[in-house]
């Protein structure tokens, strides 16, 4: 799953010894594993080797310039969704022909920024979009290429909140409506409707809706080529699971094993935007407790970090693991799953200090006994945790410490309370 494990009873990133980080940087820290990202990437590419992918890093799920950095120099290329990303990657030294731009809302002035920085598809979302994307286009004198996100009504089964393959959705358009976009618009001068994009949400688990999604888009493909439309690109997105729990999701060799012989002599580029599946495990949120308190027959552990800074369990009803960062070594777990288990463990609530009933990590679960002062790690806490932050109860956002071997430097700094009105005054 990553590098994060317990020696002698104490949690320890790669070869660096959590609470050591802890006593230098404060809490609640992120922290991550640089070889947890890289691993996870290096899967990705050998798993697709046959097809030569553009990997798109998704830089939604955890963006910090520095660790777009190391990923531009692994050979990743990016997934975006604003101007503000496309900032971010630039900065990071990104190949802008590895830049694939998606979301529903793009400004104008978004569009002209990555028109000049030569992103290598638009990924267009509705008839509207595309065209004030060729309007631009001609405009800036500045011809670029797109890819037509489709809806092949595939439902992922996960949260709500994060499918975005079905119909009914605010992302992409009908796959019905594709071959009538393409008739109106393929012929363009402007822009190069040549690829198609897919994504069906977030933390799937499973290998048959991606199968079944590309099939439906396979066929659309081949119906628009036999139109007379080059069809260069197949982007089947991201959302592939991450391991919340040990062994929940299947790896990248599960997903490329299913994929890749569909996709075997098809003359298609492949492009995937994996984002959790890179990103979740690499990173942990460290947080001490401040309180122990009882309630009816509640038993309640406050600790410093809020949901300010890891919002998934309210938000989406998310897991994560979450267990102390120094136990006796009975309490070692030897995986990371909800109903984990030990003897001597105590039936617990954790919660955050922020004035909302909705604070909450954890409910009834059962880790071992701890007291005030005491470091807790939640894990799987790379993706869309420090992105997600926000100042809610005017709290300072959290440091980002990024771990290389033995060796650990702050790659974001925790910030003052100067910081939360600098831009008011």
């Amino acid at each position: 799953m990553d590098y994060f494990n317990y020696k002698n009873g104490k949690l320890f990133a790669e070869d660096a010894a959590v609470e050591r980080i802890v006593s230098q940087v404060g809490t609640p820290v992120y922290i991550y594993s640089k070889a947890t990202f890289k691993n996870h990437l290096q899967k990705i590419q050998q798993a697709y080797n046959m097809l030569e992918p553009v990997i798109c890093y998704s830089v939604k799920a955890c963006g910090n310039i520095n660790i777009l950095k190391f990923m531009a120099k692994a050979g990743s290329g990016f997934d975006i969704v604003s101007g503000g990303e496309l900032y971010r990657v630039l900065q990071a030294g990104a190949d802008p022909s590895k830049i694939a731009y998606a979301g529903v809302g793009k400004t104008d002035a978004e569009i002209i920024e990555a028109l000049k920085a030569d992103v290598g598809y638009f990924n267009i979302e509705s008839e509207a979009e595309l065209e004030n994307l060729i309007r631009l286009a001609k405009q800036t004198g500045k011809m670029t290429k797109a890819a037509l996100r489709v809806n092949p009504d595939v439902d992922p089964k996960t949260h709500t909140y994060t499918t975005t393959g079905k119909k009914e959705t605010k992302f992409g358009v009908d796959i019905e409506r594709a071959q009538k976009i393409f008739s109106d618009y393929g012929k363009n001068e402007a822009v190069k409707l040549c690829a198609i994009h897919i994504h069906l949400g977030s933390a799937g688990h499973t290998v048959e809706p991606y199968v079944e999604a590309i099939e439906k888009v396979l066929a659309l493909i081949e119906q628009l080529r036999s139109d007379g439309f080059t069809i260069e690109a197949i982007d089947v997105g991201g959302g592939y699971g991450a391991d919340y729990t040990t062994e929940a999701s299947p790896t990248a060799a599960d997903y490329a094993a299913a994929i890749v012989p569909l996709l075997k002599n098809r003359n298609l580029k492949l492009i995937l935007e994996p984002g959790a599946s890179i990103a979740a495990n690499a990173g942990i949120l460290v947080t001490q407790v401040l309180y122990l308190k009882k309630g009816g027959e509640k038993k309640f552990v406050i600790v410093d970090a809020g949901m300010n800074d890891l919002i998934r369990p309210p938000l989406y009803g998310a897991f994560h693991f979450i267990w102390p960062v120094k136990v006796n070594e009975k309490f070692v777990p030897s995986r990371r799953d909800k109903d984990l288990q030990l003897d001597g463990t105590v039936v617990v609530d954790v919660v955050g200090p922020i004035c909302e009933a909705a604070d909450f990590f954890a409910k009834d679960r059962a880790l071992p006994p701890t007291k005030r002062g005491r470091l807790i790690s939640i894990f799987t806490a790379g993706a869309y945790c420090s992105t997600m932050s926000s100042n809610y109860n005017a709290r300072r956002r959290a440091a980002e410490v990024l771990v290389d071997g033995d060796k650990f430097s702050v790659i974001r700094k925790r910030e003052t309370y100067e910081d939360l009105t600098a831009l008011e005054k």
